[in-house]
């Protein structure tokens, strides 16, 4: 499964590279080194990987005394199944990055039974757009980066969550139209832009890598909500995904049950998501291989408190 994820690929070591960060190639996985702050110490992480094995451990033990990590984050592209890990050393993660659970659609269906399969509600709103006029098309120029940059702000701001920095999205960016046409992954950024009356309305970054579709970031304003561009960024990314001829749309996270409730914090975008008639999935989860095991109880304590301490700021 040799760079089956984006975040696998040269093209992503090079950007995290880019943003100051240590990235390490062991036997064609990007691994990135981060150190503890006043300390000696650092915490590797391995997102999007194969399968755990004890050979995949052995290695990350060497690397992990080398660069003097108290433990590795290790975030498998796999789907569960009915196996446990069983390796020494390894605990589930107290703070994963990726969620656990994901929305995958099937992009090799035709249109029409992508249409029929979504929720009455989706397909609605997705002919509303169409009739009042919101346009959606491929941009890939300074100006429309720009655009997703103030709206990414905007909703950033607006919704209140955590969200990369404007820098970071700006060195991604860059180290994506400098590269692009040098990667061996083939792996291609495309920014989509829905349009309302000459104003945009939303902005998505998608991700093409082989044969799947990703859709990792988007942004909106909260202006002429009534018009449903969202609803049309999303079946028009789909219809672009079929276009290149690929056979997935990775739709980036998913709520842990198909059917959350409101005060989910995943809620909103997973009903939105869902709408669109996608497979439920769940991966193997997040774990910790502690390389330091004393130091990594003691860090994960102390990371606890940490978190107690802040809640009740």
């Amino acid at each position: 499964m040799k760079n089956s994820h984006p975040l696998q690929t040269m093209l992503w070591a090079q950007f995290r590279t880019n943003t100051g960060i240590k990235v390490i190639n062991l036997n064609d996985l990007f691994i990135t080194i981060h150190p503890v702050p006043h300390t000696n110490y650092a915490i590797g992480y391995l997102p999007k990987g194969p399968d755990v094995t004890k050979e995949l451990l052995d290695s990350l033990w060497e690397l992990g005394k080398k660069e003097n990590c108290i433990f590795i984050q290790i975030e498998p592209n796999i789907e569960k199944d009915n196996k446990k890990y069983n390796f020494k050393n390894l605990f589930p993660s107290a703070h994963p990055l990726f969620t656990k659970y994901n929305f995958i659609l099937d992009l090799t269906k035709s249109e029409d039974e992508l249409l029929k399969n979504m929720q009455p509600k989706t397909r609605y709103n997705i002919r509303l757009a169409q009739k009042r006029g919101v346009t959606v098309k491929e941009d890939n120029s300074d100006n429309a980066f720009k655009e997703y940059i103030n709206l990414t702000k905007e909703t950033t701001k607006r919704q209140n969550f955590y969200a990369h920095t404007t820098k970071y999205h700006e060195i991604m960016w860059d180290t994506f139209k400098k590269n692009k046409n040098n990667d061996p992954d083939n792996f291609t950024p495309h920014l989509l832009i829905a349009r309302y009356e000459g104003k945009v309305l939303t902005a998505w970054l998608l991700f093409s890598l082989k044969d799947t579709l990703y859709y990792p970031y988007g942004a909106s304003t909260i202006e002429h909500r009534e018009v449903m561009a969202s609803n049309l960024m999303m079946w028009e990314a789909i219809r672009f995904g079929k276009k290149m001829g690929l056979k997935k749309f990775d739709m980036w996270g998913a709520a842990n049950v198909e059917t959350p409730k409101p005060d989910n914090i995943y809620y909103g975008f997973h009903k939105f998501k869902s709408g669109y008639g996608p497979r439920h999935v769940e991966y193997m989860g997040s774990y910790d291989f502690a390389i330091r095991k004393n130091l990594y109880l003691f860090y994960k304590l102390a990371n606890k408190l940490r978190w107690i301490i802040l809640k009740f700021r």
